[in-house]
C-alpha cells in the first residue's frame, strides 16, 4: 500500500506535494519533492563551497532547514526558491568562514618582510619626489586649487573664498592638474 502511494507522490507535480506538505507536514513527502532537486542543490553548493564533502553536507543541512522554512512561506515556483535557499545558505556559509581561514606563515616570508616593506617604502619616496616635480611644472592657479583641495582638504567653496576664482574653474584646474600630473608622473616613472 505505501509502495503505490510512493508512486503517486512521484507523479504529483512541485506544486501539488508542496500543497500536500503544508496541509500534512509529512516529511517524506518533502523527501520526495527533495530527492527531484538534489542534484541541483549539490551542484549549486559545489559552485560556491568548492568542496565536495562540504557541498554534501550543505545537501543535507539545506534538507533540515527546507523542513522548516517551506511549512512556513507559501511557494508557488518551488524550484527556483529551492535554488535560492540554497544560494543563500551557501553565501551565509562562506560569510561564517570569512577570515578564519588558516595561513601557513613560513619563516623566509618573515625574514623577507622586512625587504619588501623597505622596497615599498622606497618606491613611495621616489613617486612623491616625482610628483613634487611634476607639481613645480604645473600652472600658478593648478598648483595653487591642487594644493588647497588635497594637501589642506578644503572643499571647492572654500578654495572660491581664498582664491576668488569662479567655481567652475576652480573644478577645472583641480581636474586638469589631475591630468598633467598623471601624465608627468607616467612619463618620468616610465623613464626612470
Amino acid at each position: 500500500m505505501n509502495f503505490i502511494r510512493e508512486k503517486e507522490k512521484q507523479a504529483m507535480s512541485d506544486a501539488e506535494l508542496v500543497a500536500l506538505y503544508h496541509r500534512d507536514g509529512d516529511v517524506q513527502v518533502l523527501g520526495t519533492l527533495y530527492q527531484r532537486y538534489m542534484e541541483l542543490i549539490y551542484g549549486v553548493c559545489l559552485k560556491y563551497l568548492k568542496d565536495a564533502e562540504e557541498s554534501k553536507d550543505a545537501v543535507m543541512r539545506i534538507y533540515e532547514e527546507l523542513v522548516e522554512k517551506l511549512r512556513k512561506h507559501e511557494v508557488e515556483h518551488f524550484k527556483s526558491w529551492l535554488y535560492t535557499l540554497a544560494r543563500n545558505h551557501c553565501l551565509m556559509q562562506l560569510r561564517r568562514q570569512k577570515g578564519k581561514i588558516p595561513v601557513e606563515i613560513t619563516e623566509p616570508v618573515m625574514q623577507n618582510s622586512d625587504l619588501w616593506h623597505q622596497e615599498d617604502v622606497l618606491q613611495k619616496e621616489e613617486q612623491l619626489s616625482t610628483m613634487e616635480d611634476c607639481m613645480q611644472q604645473l600652472i600658478k592657479e593648478q598648483k595653487r586649487c591642487v594644493e588647497l583641495f588635497y594637501l589642506q582638504g578644503k572643499c571647492y567653496n572654500e578654495i572660491c573664498e581664498e582664491t576668488g576664482y569662479d567655481w567652475n574653474k576652480v573644478r577645472s584646474y583641480i581636474q586638469n592638474a589631475r591630468r598633467n600630473l598623471k601624465l608627468c608622473m607616467d612619463s618620468k616613472l616610465k623613464n626612470a
